[in-house]
């Protein structure tokens, strides 16, 4: 018998080493950048993934107010919210959750691209979303993801 130990390896949570990447949304179709940015968050795009632990990188969203939708699902398409109480069922429509807050747009949709459970919510908490050009993490040297 070979002295050699073929056995898959799974990354510890300590040693998870943890990268900055940037995206900048400026005209990218929202589902092709969200699901970019949920590989990352889940560290699929890593080697060394392993399923049950948070081992994904950092992302920060620059330009989120200036995504885009293919065909006509800017008005289209509805995101549907309900309170739970009679008569609490809200719709809205990109167009409008753009003016008022751009940035759920993309917070939506990678959040539907993450796990449902514990783990999910802490991969979505290293994303990081804004409307402009600035962002105050500078001194972490994200490096830019192009598509």
């Amino acid at each position: 018998m070979d002295t050699l130990s073929y056995k898959t390896i799974s990354v510890r949570k300590e040693d998870v080493q943890r990268d900055w990447h940037i995206v900048d949304a400026e005209g990218l179709v929202v589902g092709r950048i969200a699901t970019t940015i949920a590989t990352i968050l889940r560290g699929k795009h890593k080697a060394s993934y392993t399923p049950h632990i948070d081992c994904g990188d950092y992302v920060i969203v620059i330009n989120a107010d200036k995504v885009r939708f293919t065909g006509n699902k800017m008005s289209a398409k509805e995101y549907v919210s309900y309170s739970g109480y009679p008569g609490g069922q809200k719709r809205v429509t990109p167009k409008e959750l753009l003016e008022k807050k751009p940035i759920a747009i993309i917070e939506k949709a990678v959040r539907g691209m993450l796990p449902k459970n514990r783990l999910g919510r802490k991969m979505f908490k290293k994303m990081f979303v804004y409307t402009g050009e600035e962002h105050p993490h500078k001194a972490q040297k994200p490096k830019k993801i192009e598509f």
